[in-house]
């Protein structure tokens, strides 16, 4: 109590207060009012500081707690932690779990089972077999570890028992020789000086021991599970900016396998089989590959037909995703960076150069890029065509590619059939040997006609190589001989043709020409929105050496294109999308195989028409500038028949106008009908065959200079076989 403080009076509990009031009312004041303005000021700040210590301890305990956050959520801390605890944890329940597999009966009642559900009871029965002696042997080997300390034991005993009476005996053999009693015990204090050494050793050196073996044990825990243990989903690395600047780990791709609900695969899993990398995931172009060894049960097939849940799992559309089967039981996983099929392709690369732009039709053509980037020619020589997808889905784009890569040869004549109304290649028509367009049976006749005339004219090649002693035609005898000349011929929509009412004829004549035309330079390309069996036989798609399917409506069309069982390898164009009002979906993308080592994603080259009518010019100017070397004259001069080369030229039409027939022949042979005119023409052709005014154009008949070639030859056997005579 306070000195100054007044004494409480007689029935006063404790000193009461009495407060003033005011002078002039009695009202009694408040407490604050009383107070002094010192001490008024001093509390307030007390009370003031209080809030203030109270707000700074609640701020330190926010900062605290969003640091530790931080902390924990930090790439550093979980790395720390994954290669701290989660490695060596995963590691102790690796070692675990394969000791236990080893030394349980895990292993045979996997076999049982299996054995049960496949029916076989023979099987069942020795791993049956095999339990119980595993059974009997662990058994055993527990009554051995019961039986063991007391057999030590007594071992031991015995043999130390054994081993002084040995000592003692030495002892006392020494002390007879020597006269020593003292030796009597000097080997017993050798074994125990030895003894004590030991322990001094190992109480030295124990430390050392321990922590070497500590870190070895630890070491190989790590490892082990970092390699092949599981770790959180939590403590996986932050990947950041592009999806593309890390790999996937094996978890990544073994848990977007797992959640595919393959029952072989997820069986396989639960029973300890660990994911085994062939090639582990790399940098492969714009996106990443690797391959896996399957587990048994699990065939690519299963993976395929949920190729569009495991694009989902790698958080990818599923035409990003392509998993295929290049061994089997061997999954190839390529997985395409997000965009990676969407941009316009670079331009084709002989524009850039066009003016001094040449193509050897013996050495390929460029036609489009894989997704590694990498650019794809197109074989021509000892090669032939089949492409199949939706309309608009790139067909025509990679046939053009092939066309205009050949005319830029000036050897290569280039015969375009399309049964069909379009203008696809009417920007190439001048450098064109032949352009047919239609949708009639006419078009159809007239492109069965061409393909029996390639095929009658194999014979005459086959003669000509044997004149020239080599075996396959190359571009040294193509430039000496022009009935080597290479020929390239394109047919759009084939489905006309191989459907029609002499469908069967044309398969016929079509597959034998592609099966023998191989080393006589001639290369077929056929095109077809529709593919099937009917529409594209499968003797056409069986010989073809180089097949590309667009964007297709399902597997069984797929497989048309690409051949049986592609779909189920993972070869498929099923996933790509046709041009839509929408966007331009996959277009000129394919699956191809031939192009490549390995089936793979096709983007081809777009030219377009003005490009188109640029590439034909310079075409046309390379054939203009075509050299004539002596060889070739003196080949031309033996070879030389204007009948022949206009029938040629006509080929399967009824009549052609005379303008027609020249540029033909040019095409055919610069060096000789370059320089013809109407009256060249007029003077070659017999009086039977000469040209003629029909719908007010000049033309010359086929059928007449058909004639006329017969009556000519006719004449010639008369005169031979009067010579004979003669003779």
């Amino acid at each position: 109590m306070d000195a100054n403080e007044p004494t409480p009076t007689a029935g006063e509990l404790a000193t009461v207060h009495r407060l003033p009031t005011r002078a002039d009312t009695g009202e009694v004041l408040e407490a604050d009012e009383v107070l002094s303005a010192e001490e008024y000021e001093r509390r307030k700040s007390q009370k003031e500081q209080a809030l203030a210590r109270w707000a700074g301890y609640r701020n330190d305990a926010v900062v605290v707690v969003r640091t530790a956050k931080t902390v924990v959520k930090h790439d550093r801390t979980k790395a720390a932690f994954r290669h701290v605890v989660a490695y060596p944890t995963a590691g102790v329940k690796v070692v675990v779990r394969r000791w236990r597999d080893a030394h349980g009966a895990n292993r045979y009642e996997r076999q049982m089972r299996a054995a049960e559900a496949a029916g076989d009871q023979e099987a069942l029965r020795y791993w049956q077999e095999a339990d119980v002696a595993e059974k009997q042997r662990r058994h055993d080997r527990v009554q051995d570890w019961i039986s063991a300390p007391g057999k030590v034991i007594k071992a031991a005993v015995v043999g130390l028992l054994g081993v002084a009476g040995l000592l003692l005996g030495i002892g006392m053999i020494l002390a007879v020789k020597n006269g020593d009693i003292a030796e009597v015990l000097a080997p017993i204090g050798a074994v125990l000086d030895a003894i004590a050494f030991t322990v001094w050793f190992l109480t030295s050196y124990g430390v050392f021991l321990l922590v070497g073996g500590t870190v070895l044990g630890l070491g190989y825990l790590y490892q082990t599970g970092r390699t092949h243990g599981e770790t959180p989903q939590w403590l996986a690395p932050k990947v950041e900016g592009d999806a593309m600047d890390e790999l996937p780990d094996e978890n990544t791709i073994l848990n977007a396998l797992k959640n595919l609900n393959i029952p072989g695969f997820n069986k396989a899993v639960k029973d300890g089989w660990r994911i085994k990398f062939i090639t582990p995931p790399h940098v492969d172009g714009k996106g990443w590959r690797t391959q896996v060894a399957l587990p048994p049960a699990c065939p690519v097939e299963e993976i395929v037909k949920r190729k569009t849940t495991l694009a989902h799992n790698l958080v990818r559309y599923p035409r990003e995703v392509w998993p295929t089967e290049p061994q089997p039981s061997m999954l190839d996983l390529w997985v395409a960076k997000p965009g990676a099929l969407s941009g316009p392709v670079d331009p084709w690369p002989l524009l850039e150069d066009l003016d001094n732009a040449q193509v050897d039709y013996f050495a390929g053509v460029p036609v489009g890029v894989t997704l590694k980037g990498d650019m794809v020619r197109g074989r021509l020589f000892e090669a032939n065509y089949v492409f199949g997808g939706m309309m608009g889905s790139g067909k025509s784009t990679l046939a053009i590619n092939l066309v205009l890569g050949a005319m830029l040869d000036p050897l290569a004549l280039i015969d375009v059939v399309v049964m069909a109304e379009n203008a696809d290649y009417d920007p190439m028509k001048p450098r064109l040997n032949s352009l047919t367009t239609g949708a009639g049976e006419e078009t159809v006749e007239k492109c069965q006609n061409l393909l029996c005339e390639l095929y009658d004219d194999l014979t005459v090649r086959g003669q000509a190589l044997k004149q020239h002693g080599v075996r396959a035609v190359n571009r040294e005898v193509a430039e000496k001989d022009a009935r080597l000349r290479p020929r390239v011929v394109v047919i759009d929509e084939c489905q006309n043709l191989f459907m029609g009412k002499d469908g069967k004829l044309a398969i016929e004549v079509a597959s034998k020409l592609m099966s023998t035309a191989r080393k006589y330079a001639i290369t077929l390309i056929f095109l077809t929105p529709e593919p099937s069996k009917d529409a594209l036989p499968r003797k056409i798609t069986s010989v073809a050496s180089n097949k590309a399917c667009f964007a297709i409506g399902d597997q069984m069309a797929n497989d048309a294109v690409l051949g049986t069982g592609s779909y189920k390898a993972g070869i498929s164009a099923v996933g790509l999308t046709p041009k839509t009002d929408e966007g331009p979906g996959d277009v000129g993308t394919c699956m191809a195989r031939g192009f490549t080592a390995q089936p793979g994603l096709l983007r081809s080259f777009y030219v377009n028409e003005k490009e188109a009518g640029r590439v034909t010019a310079r075409a046309m100017e390379l054939q203009a500038q075509a050299p004539v070397t002596a060889a070739t004259a003196e080949v031309r001069a033996e070879r030389v028949d204007h009948l022949a080369d206009i029938a040629k030229v006509i080929g399967t039409e009824a009549r052609m106008r005379t303008q027609e027939v020249l540029q033909g022949l040019a095409n055919l042979d610069r060096d000789t009908y370059g320089g013809w005119t109407f009256s060249n023409l007029q003077a070659a052709l017999p009086e039977s065959a000469k040209p003629y005014k029909t719908q007010g154009v000049m033309q010359v008949s086929a059928a007449r200079v058909r004639e006329a070639i017969a009556e000519r030859d006719g004449e010639a056997d008369s005169d031979a076989d009067e010579d004979e005579g003669t003779d």
